[in-house]
C-alpha cells in the first residue's frame, strides 16, 4: 500500500470509472459520479496513447453507391412488435429486451422466434423463401423446459434452432456452426467469458459478452436480439455502456396481477421511440392486442361518482382509459396522497390546483386516484380527467354519461391545449362516447363525427362549473 501511495501522490489519480471516466486516488466500490457498481478500476498513470494508421480494408464508398436495400425491414411476424420497431427487424441490428422478472419476455420472443422462422427470408413489403434460421441460446434453462413452453404456446418450426449454453465461446460456435439470420440470446447476463475475470452478470463479464455478440452480429448481417435483467428500481442491470452499444432498447412492462403487457421503445435507430406494442399474456403465451382500448373501462350499470374517461396519445394510437378517484375524509393530520398508474407528482399538484384557483376544500381528505386495467399513463393529457373525477368523487355527483375529458390543467389553473385533439375524438366516438370536453385552440376541434358535440373550456374553473 505504501508503494502505491507515493505513486498517488507524484503521479496522478491511481483509480478511473470506466463508465463516466471519474478518478481518484482511492479505490471504491460505488462510482459517486454516475452511482455505477464495479466499475472503479486501477490504472496508475494516465498517459495519453496514440493509434497508427492502418491499411484500409474497404474503401470508403459514396452515399449513393450504397445499397439501403440490405437494410431493410424483415416482419417479425407479430405486429405489434412490428410496430413498435417502425416496421420490423433491421438485418445486422442488435436489440436489447428488458423487463421485470415473470413479466413475458422469452414467452414473447420465443414466439418472435417461431413466427420469425416460418416468415422466411422476404422483406415486410416483399415475399421470399420460407426456410429463415433462427436460433435461440438459452442459458436460464434447459432445452427441454424452452421446448415445453414452445410447444404450450405453439412457437415450433422447422428452421428454430435451439441450445441451451452458458459459455460465450460454445454460443459463438453454434452461431458458426448454424449460420442464422435470427438470434436469440436469453439472457445477456448468464453468458460468460474464460478470457475475462468475473462471474457471469458481472460489469466485466456483461461488457465482453455484448461487445463479441455485436461484432459477430454486425460482420454476418445477424438480427440479435439480447434479454436483459433489470434492477429492482427497474432500470436496466449491468454497464449502462450495453445500452449504448445497441441499436434498439425495448422496455417491457406490466403489472404483476394484470394480464396485460406493454412494449415501449426506448432507443431506437431505424424508427420512432413514441409507440407502444399491447399485448394479452394468457396460459396460451402472448397474444397481441390491436384494440385495447376497451381493457381500460370499467363497465357498470348505474353512473359512478369519481369516474371520469379519458383518451391518451401513445405515440400515434389513441387509447381511450378511465380514471378512478376516491376521496374521503381523514382523521390523521398528514392526508394520503395515493396514486396507480399516474404520475404522483403531477396528481398532487393538480390536487393543489384544486385547492387553491377552484376552492375546493381537499386538505383533510385523504385521495386516492388509479387508472383502470394497469394502464399507465404519463401524457399531460390526462390532467384535466384527474381534475374532474377528484371533483366529481369530492362532490358525490357523477358526470355525464359517454362523455370524455382531455387538457393539459396549469398551475394558473389554464386548460392547455394537446396534440391530436381530433384523433382522440374519432377514436372516442369509435368507442360510442357522443360528448366531449377538450381544451379551446385556435384550430378548434376539427372536423367532427356525426352526432358528436364538443365543449371548449379554457380554464378548470370553466369546466367545473359545468357539472359542479
Amino acid at each position: 500500500m505504501a508503494s502505491k501511495s507515493s505513486r498517488t501522490g507524484k503521479g496522478g489519480p491511481a483509480y478511473r470509472c470506466t463508465e463516466c471516466g471519474w478518478t481518484t486516488v482511492k479505490w471504491v466500490g460505488r462510482c459517486p459520479e454516475c452511482q455505477a457498481w464495479g466499475t472503479v478500476e486501477e490504472v496508475g498513470t494516465v498517459v495519453a496513447r496514440t493509434t497508427a494508421a492502418a491499411k484500409v480494408a474497404e474503401p470508403a464508398r459514396r452515399i449513393a453507391d450504397v445499397d439501403a436495400r440490405t437494410a431493410d425491414y424483415v416482419t417479425t411476424g407479430v405486429g405489434e412488435m412490428d410496430r413498435v420497431l417502425g416496421g420490423g427487424l433491421v438485418p445486422g441490428a442488435v436489440l436489447l429486451l428488458a423487463g421485470e422478472p415473470g413479466v413475458g419476455k422469452s414467452s414473447l420472443l420465443l414466439d418472435v422466434a417461431a413466427r420469425s422462422a416460418r416468415a422466411g427470408t422476404g422483406s415486410a413489403s416483399g415475399s421470399g423463401e420460407p426456410g429463415r434460421k433462427v436460433l435461440y441460446v438459452t442459458g436460464e434453462e434447459s432445452a427441454a423446459q424452452v421446448k415445453l413452453r414452445a410447444e404450450r404456446i405453439g412457437a415450433e418450426a422447422d428452421t428454430l434452432f435451439l441450445t441451451a449454453e452458458t459459455d460465450l465461446s460454445q454460443a459463438l460456435g453454434q452461431v458458426e456452426a448454424v449460420d442464422p439470420s435470427l438470434l436469440i440470446v436469453d439472457s445477456v447476463q448468464t453468458l460468460s467469458s474464460p478470457e475475462v475475470d468475473g462471474s457471469a452478470g458481472g460489469v466485466s463479464q456483461v461488457r465482453e459478452v455484448a461487445a463479441s455478440i455485436i461484432k459477430s452480429a454486425k460482420e454476418r448481417g445477424m438480427t440479435t436480439l439480447l434479454v436483459g435483467h433489470v434492477t429492482k428500481d427497474g432500470s436496466i442491470a449491468g454497464p449502462r455502456l450495453l445500452e449504448h452499444l445497441v441499436d434498439v432498447v425495448l422496455q417491457f412492462e406490466g403489472e404483476r396481477h394484470s394480464r396485460l403487457r406493454l412494449l415501449r421503445a426506448v432507443k431506437n435507430r431505424y424508427g420512432p421511440t413514441d409507440e407502444v406494442g399491447c399485448f394479452d399474456l394468457s396460459e396460451a403465451g402472448i397474444v397481441e392486442l390491436t384494440d385495447p382500448s376497451g381493457l381500460f373501462i370499467s363497465r357498470t350499470k348505474e353512473p359512478v361518482s369519481g369516474t371520469c374517461i379519458c383518451v391518451t396519445l401513445e405515440g400515434r394510437r389513441p387509447l381511450v382509459a378511465e380514471v378512478q378517484a376516491l376521496v374521503a375524509e381523514t382523521a390523521n393530520a398528514q392526508p394520503r396522497r395515493a396514486t396507480s398508474g399516474l404520475d404522483g407528482s403531477r396528481v398532487a399538484m393538480i390536487l393543489a390546483v384544486l385547492q387553491q384557483r377552484a376552492r375546493m376544500s381537499l386538505a383533510k381528505d385523504d385521495s386516492y386516484v388509479a387508472t383502470v386495467g394497469g394502464v399507465r399513463i404519463s401524457e399531460p393529457a390526462v390532467d384535466l380527467a384527474v381534475a374532474l373525477s377528484v371533483a366529481s368523487a369530492k362532490s358525490g355527483k357523477p358526470l355525464p354519461e359517454r362523455m370524455i375529458a382531455f387538457g393539459e390543467v396549469g398551475l394558473a389553473g389554464e386548460v392547455r391545449p394537446v396534440p391530436g385533439i381530433s384523433r382522440r375524438i374519432h377514436e372516442a366516438s369509435r368507442i360510442g362516447f357522443t360528448h366531449a370536453l377538450v381544451p379551446a385552440s385556435p384550430d378548434g376541434p376539427g372536423t367532427l363525427p356525426p352526432g358528436f358535440r364538443v365543449k371548449e373550456v379554457s380554464t378548470l374553473t370553466e369546466a367545473l362549473q359545468l357539472f359542479f
